[in-house]
C-alpha cells in the first residue's frame, strides 16, 4: 500500500471533515465535544499552520493539523492533531502522519512538537510517539473526559525538532 501524504486541497475538505468528526464522536482521543460542519470545516482548516492529507489510492484516509501550542515567546512550539479514518488504522498511517509532520515542523521554522493531551489508554499512540523519539514530560490524572463519562490520564510527550 502506497501512501501519499501532500497538502489539502478544497476538494478533500469533506472527507477531512468526515474523519476528524470520526475521532471526535468516538470520544477517546480528541478533546473537542463539537463536530465540524461544512461551513466552520474549510475555515479550521485553512486556519492551521499547515494541514496534510493522507491518500491512499486516491481516497483521503486520514489527515494531520500542524499549528502554534502556544503564542509569543512560545510560538516555536508547536502542537498537531493526527486523524485516520477507522478503517484503515493498523496500516501504520499515523506513523507516516508523525514523520511527515515532524517534517514539516521543523521546516516551519517549529523547534518543538509537544502533544498535550494523549489519552494513557490510547496505547497504539503511546507506543508509536516513543518509536519516534519523543520524550515523556508527565502524566495528568484525570485529565480527558471520556465519551462514557469516566475520566482517563492524559500524558505529555515533546521531541525536538
Amino acid at each position: 500500500m502506497t501512501v501519499i501524504i501532500r497538502e489539502y486541497k478544497a476538494i478533500d475538505i469533506s472527507a477531512m471533515i468526515d474523519i476528524w468528526n470520526e475521532v471526535v464522536e468516538s470520544g477517546n482521543a480528541f478533546p473537542q465535544l463539537d463536530l465540524l460542519t461544512q461551513e466552520n470545516g474549510a475555515c479550521f482548516f485553512a486556519g492551521q499552520s499547515c494541514a496534510m492529507v493522507a491518500e491512499v489510492a486516491d481516497k483521503v484516509v486520514g489527515l494531520y493539523i500542524l499549528h502554534p501550542n502556544n503564542v509569543g515567546r512560545c510560538g516555536h512550539i508547536a502542537n498537531a492533531s493526527y486523524a485516520v479514518r477507522a478503517a484503515e488504522r493498523g496500516n501504520k498511517i499515523g506513523e507516516e502522519l508523525v514523520a511527515h509532520s515532524i517534517i514539516e515542523g521543523a521546516k516551519l521554522g517549529f523547534r518543538i512538537l509537544q502533544f498535550n493531551a494523549v489519552v494513557a489508554s490510547n496505547e497504539r499512540a503511546l507506543k508509536l510517539y516513543k518509536q519516534l523519539g519523543f520524550v515523556t514530560v508527565g502524566r495528568i490524572p484525570e485529565g480527558f473526559l471520556m465519551k462514557d463519562g469516566h475520566y482517563e490520564d492524559i500524558v505529555l510527550f515533546y521531541k525536538i525538532l
